[in-house]
């Protein structure tokens, strides 16, 4: 069992042949990810990266059996991207752009949550199953094989955190970089729920940051329903209160709101906070022995 994806997904590009999406396909494919094609509306019918171009992601479905999708779709298309995907049938949909106005994705998010397809982002590094399938941008060599879990609202400590890890003598199952967007598909309380539910994980690192509840309503459900130990961080520290800081989403609005607040909830919750993500591999090596 794997979370999200694994090597038997089979994988399409939305926005296959822009830059981007031509860059990252093909970093994908060199890592072993099973990529079928891609969707470009207008080229359909051609090849790119010796695989197939359709105009329209119901055809990738219909004729190479797509079940997991990666859009690289400028903002202003891309919410109309992640419809299109779910309306097709895709079981999971990662969305990496970034910059998609809030309210395309309020009217995205309220269409899929009718459909059975999970959305991962947008803006957002990705989902990877080590060693087996990269489906997004981050770099894959980071990512050893292993039995940790990794929910991240960043990107870069996400690398960070996989990089701990295994340099911890332990490895990563499943990375799922959920984004830091206002409106999101998949929150942190239903990616650490998807790992507890995991065969091959044996234990969670859960990063979040400052801004929103997603953190603390996660924390809850680990301390009603946890059976696996969690290791948590929360970015933005030294954020002052008003100010956004990087991500849409990253903006202290009330006491509760607060990377200090977080982490006291995290701690009551029973997960093992640390200050800075340089301690996550070794916190992690403590809380497995116990």
């Amino acid at each position: 069992m794997s979370v999200l994806v694994n090597k038997d997904s089979k994988v399409i590009i939305q926005g296959f042949t822009g830059s981007e999406g031509t860059f990252h396909a093909s970093q994908m494919i060199e890592y072993g990810t099973h990529v079928v094609g891609g969707v470009t509306p207008g080229k359909g019918g051609t090849e790119h990266l010796n695989l197939p171009v359709f105009n329209t992601v119901s055809e990738a479905v219909e004729k190479v059996k797509a079940d997991v999708s990666v859009i690289f779709v400028p903002p202003a298309f891309a919410a109309d991207a992640i419809m299109e995907a779910a309306d097709a049938g895709i079981g999971v949909v990662i969305a990496i752009t970034e910059g998609i106005p809030t309210n395309d994705m309020v009217h995205a998010k309220n269409y899929i949550d009718g459909k059975d397809t999970i959305l991962v982002g947008p803006n957002c590094p990705g989902v990877i199953t080590a060693e087996e399938s990269k489906v997004g941008i981050m770099p894959g060599f980071i990512f050893k094989k292993g039995r940790v879990g990794v929910v991240s609202k960043s990107g870069t400590l996400t690398y960070e955190a996989a990089d701990q890890i295994v340099k911890a003598g332990l490895g990563i199952s499943t990375a799922i970089g959920i984004g830091g967007d206002p409106i999101i598909g998949t929150t942190t309380k239903e990616a650490v729920e998807l790992f507890m539910n995991d065969d091959e994980t044996d234990a969670v690192i859960m990063i979040g940051e400052i801004g929103g509840t997603m953190e603390a309503e996660a924390a809850r459900w680990v301390k009603e329903n946890g059976t696996k130990p969690v290791v948590g961080f929360i970015a933005g520290q030294t954020a002052p209160k008003g100010r956004r800081m990087g991500h849409a989403g990253a903006i202290v609005g009330g006491k509760d709101d607060t990377a200090a607040a977080k982490m006291a909830i995290m701690r009551e919750c029973g997960i093992h906070v640390v200050e800075s993500p340089a301690d996550l591999g070794a916190t992690m090596l403590k809380a497995l022995e116990k």
